[in-house]
């Protein structure tokens, strides 16, 4: 079989067209693309309801990574929707958080970007700010540059963040500190149960995550595969998810590789 490592990424709805387009099932390229470039077998998940099946797929997987998209339902929180809490995916929410719930109970490597690092918290029990202006009370600088009518470059670097040197960010990154893009107006607002923090905005909203369990569980609230073309930092966290994916994957390979009979005396 081969040595790369299969990571699930799961999709978001496509709503139908009247008399044109079913619902469908939709993801961005980037993510696929960068995955591929550092030794990923990219598997493309769809968002079924049926739970054995999704179970199914779930374990022919090495990794899971959560990309970007619409807002958290803030239902899967416990809270009450916020007038500016966007467009969510209610079909998206609860795949993306059973899957990282099967993850963390499995101790299978996570990586998830932007809305990513929201799933993540949230599936660890944490909420989110539905909208950081109105929300967050510590002066926050913007974080919302959204690429509307090109208005705003994806790979435009906005702001720095301060990193944790003693995390798996900081030796990944090299740095304590380096400037990011933005593209979110919900960050996270109480920490999930087994996550700490590793990265900073400088109004203090949290910009990336990891376990502090035994497991390889890492978020970051930017958007990493639009810079991972040009930056070896943001590559190397593409490179290492990739790498503990693998070693997921041999660890599970092996345990099923049958025992080796003795020789006859």
């Amino acid at each position: 079989m081969s040595g790369r490592p299969i990571i699930g990424v799961p999709t978001q709805t496509l709503e139908e067209i009247p008399g044109e387009l079913p619902r469908c099932w939709i993801m961005s390229q980037k993510y696929v693309t960068t995955l591929a470039s550092v030794g990923a077998v990219p598997f493309i998940i769809p968002l079924l309801e049926d739970m054995v099946t999704l179970r199914a797929i779930y374990d022919q997987l090495d990794g899971v990574f959560i990309c970007g998209g619409l807002d958290i339902d803030p239902s899967y929180y416990h809270e009450h929707r916020h007038p500016l809490t966007g467009r969510t995916d209610l079909d998206r929410d609860r795949t993306e958080l059973q899957l990282v719930k099967w993850a963390m109970a499995d101790e299978k490597p996570v990586f998830g970007v932007c809305r990513g690092i929201q799933i993540i918290n949230v599936a660890s029990g944490g909420t989110l700010y539905q909208d950081i202006e109105n929300e967050y009370g510590n002066n926050p600088i913007k974080h919302d540059y959204f690429p509307v009518q090109g208005r705003y470059p994806r790979d435009l670097l906005i702001h720095s963040v301060r990193v944790d040197e003693e995390s798996t960010l900081g030796s990944l990154l090299g740095v304590r500190s380096v400037k990011v893009n933005s593209m979110h107006h919900q960050s996270i607002e109480q920490l999930g149960e087994g996550l700490v923090p590793t990265a900073w905005a400088p109004d203090g909203v949290i910009e990336a995550v990891e376990s502090q369990r035994d497991h390889y569980m890492m978020g970051v609230q930017w958007h990493p595969e639009e810079l991972a073309a040009t930056d070896p930092r943001m590559r190397r966290l593409f490179a290492n998810f990739i790498r503990e994916s693998r070693h997921f994957r041999e660890e599970r390979l092996g345990e099923r590789q049958p025992q080796a009979t003795p020789a006859a005396a």
